[in-house]
């Protein structure tokens, strides 16, 4: 089959840095499904591991979101079969997804939307199961409960978590979701998503909190440069609030920042339970399956913004250019080869 990945590390703009190879057709094993690949989206977890590869001269396959059509199933799998139409994030031990076919744990794959085709509905897993282990597991926010008087911050609410995010919590009865943007474009993609206010995350957030009439946040959800946006946003939360974060910082966080207000830091890392193969790693299906249903119910969209073309090594370099930008509003997807 064909596949896309990496053999050593090297800047996105070098024709090197991503190349098209012929592999072995992937086995599926007992608990597998075998899936051919229709859509990709790329993540900033794509660039992160191409930036990563150690130059032995493995070839190594990249790609964490899916939209495809199972062509066989494991002796043990249940609730699939031949032609069912999935999509799923996938799981950072095994190959990724950027290849014609692709072999996946069926436990954390969900059936796909039914009124999305696959370039809409791969721009969705990963960003989704984040923000939904985010907001609903980590943080506690419920659809069945109120919040009340409770308020939500969303560093980096144009990016592709930030989009379903804003989403997902203004379902949540009573929350006021506030997103940061700093574009007029970012800003306008927030408010066109349901986002209560907008306010721009390299000015003093504080302040325009202030402007606006809105109290101190009692939840964060932060997406991007934290090691920018931490300290001010220890300083903002209200108390005993909770401050969720997606990515790495560069350097050791001062959870003292925190102490005074009993302030909670959370991570929350989509590949946890795929990585370590936790008792409830089948949560990911539940959710995406979840999803699927407020995506036909109405209740969310796709957050594909572009789709680039076909899914080929350099239109996942142009992807990966474009994402190391951080100019990137929603998704970007690939479809086909």
């Amino acid at each position: 089959m064909k596949a896309i990945g990496v053999v050593k590390a090297l800047p996105a703009e070098d024709p090197e840095s991503l190349v098209e190879r012929e592999i072995p057709d992937p086995v599926p094993g007992p608990g597998d499904l075998l899936v051919r690949v229709q859509a990709i989206s790329v993540n900033p977890a794509d660039y992160r591991q191409r930036r990563r590869k150690t130059d032995d001269g493995r070839f190594e396959v990249l790609g964490w979101d899916v939209a495809g059509e199972v062509v066989a199933t494991g002796e043990k799998v249940t609730g699939f079969s031949v032609g069912d139409a999935v999509y799923y994030a996938g799981d950072l031990t095994r190959p990724g997804a950027n290849s014609e076919l692709h072999v996946i744990d069926a436990d954390i794959v969900g059936h796909r939307p039914g009124t999305l085709d696959a370039s809409s509905a791969a721009a969705l897993p990963l960003t989704a199961l984040t923000a939904w282990e985010a907001l609903i597991d980590c943080m506690k926010l419920s659809y069945e409960h109120p919040s009340e008087g409770k308020s939500l911050l969303i560093v980096g609410g144009a990016g592709g978590v930030g989009s379903i995010a804003i989403q997902l919590a203004r379902l949540v009865p009573g929350l006021n979701v506030i997103a940061t943007a700093s574009r007029p474009e970012s800003r306008a993609w927030c408010q066109k998503l349901g986002a209560h206010a907008v306010i721009d995350h390299f000015a003093d957030m504080k302040a325009q909190l202030h402007d606006l009439h809105l109290p101190a946040p009692d939840l964060i959800l932060l997406l991007n440069d934290p090691d920018r946006h931490y300290p001010a946003l220890a300083d903002l939360i209200a108390p005993q609030g909770k401050l969720c974060c997606i990515v790495p910082f560069d350097h050791n966080p001062d959870l003292n920042l925190l102490m005074r207000k009993s302030a909670s830091f959370l991570w929350e890392f989509m590949f946890t339970r795929s990585m370590f193969s936790t008792r409830d790693k089948a949560r990911q299906g539940e959710i995406l399956n979840a999803v699927s249903r407020m995506i036909d119910a109405g209740q969310l969209t796709s957050t594909a913004s572009q789709v680039l073309g076909t899914i080929s090594a350099a239109n996942l370099r142009a992807a990966h250019q474009q994402l190391e930008s951080g100019r990137t509003v929603g998704k970007l997807v690939l479809a086909g080869f």
